[in-house]
């Protein structure tokens, strides 16, 4: 009797579905890992809860403390406005490094090798010292003319914005590899098509190029946006009123340096799990965009489109 290739006899002219008994082959490996690692973990959170030197008693009391707080605003302020600058930095700075002017792609290149080259910690010390270079900003006339409004570096530059200064300048340069390589994910025959119909530059990047790229854009963003909250930190080192130099600050003065590291490392992560949802959704927001991609691009060629005569 001679059997069907989908696993079926033909008995008296209908076809039967004969039974499968598939057993799955023993896999001890698995199961020797899974209880290893959840040993380990049962074990370090027993020894974290139990672990008297810990203070937990000190991080609860401090967890919303208002100078915590204050700290822990002065970081949402810093990584949103630095990501905000720093993305436009990075839009233009890609914009010209696919430019056909020489001295613009030169310019943009030496702006991303000099930043991406440098420490970012060597940037914010730099930064937060510029009155040393500088002592004076003014709006006048270059090459040492008379000014018609004069800064003092000193009270101009504060730690808020020598962190923000080099903050933004330094994700700038980041971005704009990031960018670029949005744009160029874009078919060149886009372009070409928006040309054809008599658009512009401007309205090709705005409207048919940029909105492609952005389902490339996005996720190394978000990676940027979440790296940016801890990247924060590193504004201690110039006492920028954040969350680890408040928790710094307190701890100088209560000796409860473990106790407030863990407090700001337990915000850190909610900060960080809270931006990591959102870009979920966003990711996903416009993965759902890019199913309708086409549509909306001709939607948005077609007040370009000629009259037929």
């Amino acid at each position: 009797m001679e059997v069907t290739p989908t696993g079926q006899m033909p008995i008296g002219g209908s076809p039967v579905e004969l039974p499968i008994n598939a057993v799955r082959p023993p896999r001890p490996g698995r199961l020797i890992g899974a209880a290893v690692a959840l040993f380990f973990m049962v074990w370090l959170a027993y020894t974290v809860i139990v672990n008297e030197n810990l203070h937990w008693d000190v991080i609860v009391s401090f967890l919303t403390d208002g100078r915590i707080l204050g700290g822990l605003w002065v970081t949402i302020q810093l990584t949103v406005f630095s990501m905000a600058i720093g993305l436009v930095l990075g839009v233009l700075a890609a914009v010209m490094q696919l430019s056909d002017n020489p001295v613009l792609r030169g310019s943009s290149g030496l702006y991303t090798w000099f930043f991406r080259g440098t420490p970012l910690l060597v940037q914010l010390i730099f930064w937060f010292n510029i009155g040393l270079v500088f002592p004076n900003f003014g709006i006048g006339v270059p090459f040492d003319g008379p000014k018609l409004i004069e800064w003092q570096a000193n009270e101009l530059i504060t730690p808020f914005t020598a962190a923000l200064l080099g903050l933004a300048i330094n994700e700038g340069a980041y971005m704009a590899e990031i960018v670029r390589a949005g744009i160029r994910s874009v078919d060149p025959g886009q372009r070409e098509a928006a040309e054809a119909l008599g658009m512009s530059h401007r309205q090709v990047l705005i409207r048919v190029v940029l909105p492609q790229a952005m389902r490339v854009i996005i996720p190394p963003t978000g990676n940027q946006f979440i790296s940016m909250l801890k990247t924060t930190s590193m504004v201690s080192v110039i006492a920028g009123a954040e969350l680890l130099t408040v928790a710094q600050r307190i701890y100088l003065g209560n000796f409860e340096v473990i106790a407030m590291l863990i407090v700001a490392s337990i915000w850190y992560v909610v900060l960080t799990t809270i931006a990591s949802i959102g870009q979920h959704f966003i990711e996903k927001r416009f993965e759902r965009g890019h199913a309708a991609l086409g549509a909306r691009v001709r939607r948005n060629l077609r007040p370009f489109a000629k009259e037929p005569a």
